[in-house]
């Protein structure tokens, strides 16, 4: 599965960052409460194994009548008799508010147990309570150690028992511990991610299939959605057909209104026409150009309407290089006493997005005006410039134009040669027509020394 949608800014984005950011602090805050609670449970039983050395140093230890000193036990632990064996006690007396050993467990050989300086003033304030904190060993390692204050029968001052144990085992288990849930955890986020990824992913299909859908249907590719949606999609499918269709109907009907206009307009316009050819004379010429005019204007503006009013997604795609070989072939026709020649070149698979009426008034009129005022030759190209955009340009070998001519050229009704025929709406209704349809016009000096004509046209997937 590809998932290049995860480098836009787009709702599924989110909506995994989300998930997963949930998910991952959800992980993340389990992991450190159960390792804190396996080593709370870790240094309490290591706790209740210094109780219970603490336990056997109270049972047996004795007062020794002549020296009214501590005596410890015959016999603990064998790690206690092993030196810097890391299993340590002591039983000490509190001399001034300080500790001073007394007896010592052969573990420690010569030395003693370190205890904090105010251990002696915090055992005096609750003689029964027994105090646990961490300390250095004889040999520099880390010991958890508990001290707890008793009397013993015939002692004349309470003795301190200290017990001490190295915690080097209990680390290293709570590390192995913290280590190992930390990558089990880190593995079940990494699952828990991806399956937000693929959960998200499958669960927005849907939207965009649908949008697919839409893109096609604006495309020319479809006429309207026709995919089978989730209920929850369904309405919204309708609705966007239901809007296409009535979209659909509103240009349907203004183009009719259009068309009726135009045909009640030309009937008085050919009245007039002929009337001023039967009977020749100075007003008749009047009527005959302005009524050519009119008509010219109305055939122009009827183009502008059904440009404005076209709607992309009525499934029409014209093959651009069918309607340049067929324009070619006519205009060669039309001009072979002059010997044009119309050199022109389209991929097969190059479309327009859009009319094929509208592509033969765009190419027709570029092509019929280089023609007109080439010399021999014309060249057109038909090429795709990007997947939204195709590029159509008509070249001749003709006089061609000053820049300050081309700027002038399209504006409506300008004619800079009026012994030519035509109205000179010819570029303006190409700038129009393709303005409508979101593209542009262009003038340039072509390479064959005469005008460039340059479309950028909308482009249909083959």
């Amino acid at each position: 599965m590809k998932f290049e949608f995860l480098r836009r800014p787009s709702l599924v984005r989110r909506l995994v960052i989300l998930a997963a950011g949930w998910s991952l602090a959800v992980l993340l805050v389990t992991a450190l409460v159960l390792s804190m609670l396996f080593q709370q449970a870790a240094i309490r039983r290591f706790d209740q194994g210094l109780a219970e050395l603490i336990d056997n140093l109270t049972a047996g230890a004795t007062i020794d009548q002549a020296t009214k000193r501590p005596v410890g036990p015959a016999f603990t632990d064998l790690r206690a008799l092993r030196a810097y064996s890391g299993k340590y006690w002591q039983i000490s007396e509190p001399v001034n508010g300080v500790l001073r050993a007394r007896v010592r467990s052969r573990s420690l050989w010569d030395s003693e147990l370190k205890s904090p300086p105010d251990l002696a003033l915090r055992l005096a304030a609750d003689p029964g309570k027994p105090i646990f904190y961490d300390t250095r060993g004889p040999l520099n390692e880390p010991l958890r150690a508990m001290a707890t204050r008793a009397e013993l029968p015939g002692g004349e001052s309470p003795v301190v028992f200290m017990a001490a144990e190295d915690r080097s085992p209990v680390d290293r288990d709570i590390r192995n511990f913290v280590t190992a849930t930390s990558v089990a955890f880190l593995l079940l986020g990494i699952g828990m991610v991806a399956a937000v990824v693929i959960q998200v992913r499958v669960g927005l299909n849907p939207l965009f299939a649908l949008r697919h859908e839409v893109a096609y249907v604006r495309r020319g590719k479809r006429e309207r959605i026709e995919g089978a949606y989730p209920t929850e999609l369904k309405p919204l499918a309708d609705e966007l057909n239901a809007l296409m269709a009535h979209n659909q109907e509103v240009v349907e009907r203004q183009r009719t209104h259009v068309g009726n206009l135009a045909h009640a307009l030309k009937t008085p316009l050919s009245v007039m026409l002929a009337e001023s050819q039967a009977q020749p004379g100075p007003l008749a010429d009047v009527v005959t150009r302005q009524s050519e005019a009119m008509r010219q204007q109305v055939d122009h503006h009827l183009r502008r309407a059904r440009a404005a009013a076209r709607t992309v997604g009525a499934g029409e795609r014209p093959s651009v290089a069918g309607v340049l070989a067929a324009r070619s072939r006519t205009l060669e026709r039309i001009f072979q006493d002059k010997g044009v020649t119309i050199d022109w070149d389209a991929a097969d698979d190059l479309y327009f997005l859009g009319e094929r009426q509208d592509l033969l008034e765009l190419a027709g009129n570029a092509m019929e005006n280089a023609a007109k005022w080439c010399v021999a030759r014309v060249r057109v190209r038909a090429e795709m410039v990007s997947p939204e955009w195709l590029r159509l340009s008509v070249e001749d070998d003709g006089p061609g134009l000053t820049p300050a001519e081309r700027e002038a050229a399209v504006q409506r009704g300008a004619r800079l040669d009026e012994s030519a025929p035509g109205s000179g709406l010819g570029l303006n209704i190409m700038d129009e027509l393709a303005r409508a349809y979101g593209g542009a016009l262009k003038l340039d000096q072509a390479r064959l020394g005469g005008l460039s004509v340059v479309l950028e046209l909308p482009r249909a997937e083959a």
